[in-house]
């Protein structure tokens, strides 16, 4: 049994001392403040003096390694023991090996697939502890952000898309009636516009067949135009 160890850094990689003094501020209040999480960079180290981790890089694998505890590229934070795994040496190296063609570094993403994923699934794999729920929070949570804006987006097009066609459903719906009902239109109507004892369609459904007004395309309609509306008569309920 061999222990496994996260090295956990602030991220302070900018080339502006004063967004990397923002960001260590950010995670004395978030994390050791609050205890809700901040940015970080985390590593998993397990057999051997080097730990692993995963970053971007436009060709070959994203998984890399270095002395543990000194990724030049951050500041270090603090170590956490997450368990022991039984898996051999050649194990956790053949583990290595399926990471690095599974972890190209272009298909890194801020949100989604970051150094924290990367050793989260490395751990899975060990046999231990996943990391702490603070480490990755930030991105986790701007990840869910990204995905409930989509859907929402996805459904706004589709209510759009709902209305059209249940606006036109609804006037040929409208303009069946008054053309079964022409006939009894034109014998029971008076010079003044009235229906006489008779009966007949009302005087707003007459007003609309007349007009010829149509629904707005979906494209119209999600442009904000009300046309269909400013084209039908004002005694037309809505």
């Amino acid at each position: 049994m061999t222990e496994v160890m996260l090295h956990i850094y602030d991220v302070t990689n900018s080339d502006s001392e004063k967004a990397n003094n923002t960001i260590v501020q950010i995670n004395k209040i978030f994390k050791d403040g609050i205890g809700i999480g901040g940015i970080f960079h985390s590593a998993v180290q397990v057999y051997g003096a080097d730990e692993w981790s995963f970053g971007f890089c436009e060709q070959g694998s994203g998984v890399f390694n270095c002395p543990s505890g000194k990724n030049p590229m951050y500041t270090y934070r603090e170590c956490i023991v997450l368990g022991k795994t039984g898996l051999s040496i050649l194990k956790v190296n053949q583990i290595l090996r399926e990471l690095s063609r599974e972890w190209p570094g272009d298909c890194y993403d801020l949100l989604s697939k970051n150094c924290n994923h990367f050793c989260d699934e490395f751990c899975e794999r060990l046999g231990v502890s996943k990391l702490p729920g603070w480490v990755n929070r930030f991105a986790n949570a701007g990840d869910t952000a990204v995905e409930i804006a989509e859907n929402t987006a996805f459904r706004l097009r589709q209510a759009k898309t709902e209305i059209v066609t249940a606006s036109k459903v609804a006037y040929q719906f409208l303009a069946g009636i008054a053309s079964n009902t022409t006939t009894s239109v034109s014998m029971g109507t008076d010079s003044s516009g009235s229906s006489s004892k008779g009966g007949g369609p009302p005087l707003w459904l007459k007003n609309l067949v007349a007009a010829g007004a149509k629904p707005s395309s979906s494209s119209t309609l999600e442009n904000g135009d009300d046309d269909f509306l400013h084209n039908l008569s004002p005694d037309i309920p809505r």
